[in-house]
């Protein structure tokens, strides 16, 4: 599978390395507003620079894409890559407006490609572990999730201003996990706070750094969302699923699996990984492993653009509920 790939920033790097090492796709173009930086990631592959998307989305050979450029461009690359004809894997969010994402939605439905949103944490095995055991049966009814989201240092102030900020940047998987192993549909009650503790520059920016989200599903199971852009210990994701027959868990991923015990009754172990490219390295391959063998066969991928709405209805909730200091209501579908 012949693959552009639309961004030479950290994402687009590592989407290109897995193209690249992916034996049934070849890279043919990386895509970059800057030509300098899309030719040298596209040089170190062997494929061909572009600032603009024109040639690639015109090449009959290019029969995929993937959108790893800056929030504000997806939609219009989606668009653009679903009349040439080219199946899609975006990056999240889709977008930071609904109305835009609708639109979208709109227009791709009457060319008929396939699309997949990119919630890497789904392809994860220890988190896919705790879907398999949900869908199993082994913890019953479902009461409450628990998800704690927590990144080693914000983002630069650079990327906050302009990635629609903690809740639809951050916390956008978070929203998609819940969905993903509750399998709720219908109306979720959302009451959401947040407070920007961590650097003062943040909140001068309109967004948090600390941010706490509670969902109360049609079934009356709750979700828990314990999310922070500070943790001085390493990329701390956790969810944990308790319910009427047990409970079951995916902890954190460490740098190895040693532990040590000594005589003075301590114990340690490896730091965990340190950031979410460490953390979710082999989940970004994973995604990509999932995309080309859905394509190829004609089944439908998941996660789906209307996941992708799904999370960002969470987010626009969430927000809302933070204006108004008050739970909000929304309906998200089947």
């Amino acid at each position: 599978m012949k693959f552009a790939v639309f961004g030479a920033g950290r994402m687009g790097e590592r989407h290109v390395a897995n193209v690249a090492a992916h034996e049934n796709a070849a890279l043919a173009y990386v895509v970059n507003p800057n030509f300098e930086r899309a030719k040298r990631l596209a040089d170190r592959y062997g494929a061909t620079a572009c600032a603009g998307p024109e040639q690639p989305l015109a090449d009959r050979t290019v029969d995929a894409v993937i959108i790893a450029s800056t929030t504000s461009t997806h939609v219009d690359l989606i668009t653009a890559a679903a009349r040439a004809g080219k199946a899609i894997l975006c990056e999240k969010p889709i977008d930071l407006d609904m109305a835009r994402v609708k639109a979208c939605a709109e227009t791709i439905a009457n060319h008929n490609v396939p699309i997949m949103i990119g919630f890497q944490r789904r392809f994860d095995p220890t988190h896919k572990a705790v879907k398999q055991a949900v869908e199993g049966g082994e913890v019953g009814q479902i009461e409450v999730i628990s998800i704690v989201s927590r990144d080693p240092e914000p983002p630069p102030l650079a990327y906050i201003r302009n990635s629609g900020g903690q809740i639809h940047d951050q916390m956008i998987h978070d929203f998609d996990m819940a969905l993903w192993i509750s399998g709720a549909t219908g109306r979720v009650e959302v009451f959401a706070m947040a407070s920007s503790l961590i650097d003062s520059n943040i909140g001068r920016l309109g967004d948090s750094d600390i941010a706490q989200v509670l969902l109360r599903f049609e079934s009356g199971a709750f979700c828990r969302i314990d999310c922070s852009r500070r943790c001085v210990y390493g990329h701390d994701q956790r969810v944990e699923v308790f319910g009427s027959k047990g409970m079951v868990s995916s902890g954190n991923v460490s740098q190895s699996a040693i532990e040590r015990f000594t005589s003075s009754l301590t114990s340690a172990r490896d730091p965990l990984l340190y950031d979410f490219m460490q953390r979710y390295s082999h989940a970004y391959a994973l995604e990509l492993d999932a995309f080309i063998k859905g394509v190829s066969s004609g089944l439908k991928l998941n996660p789906s653009f209307e996941a992708g709405s799904r999370a960002l209805q969470l987010a626009d909730a969430a927000r809302t509920s933070i204006q108004r200091q008050a739970p909000v209501r929304v309906d998200i579908g089947e």
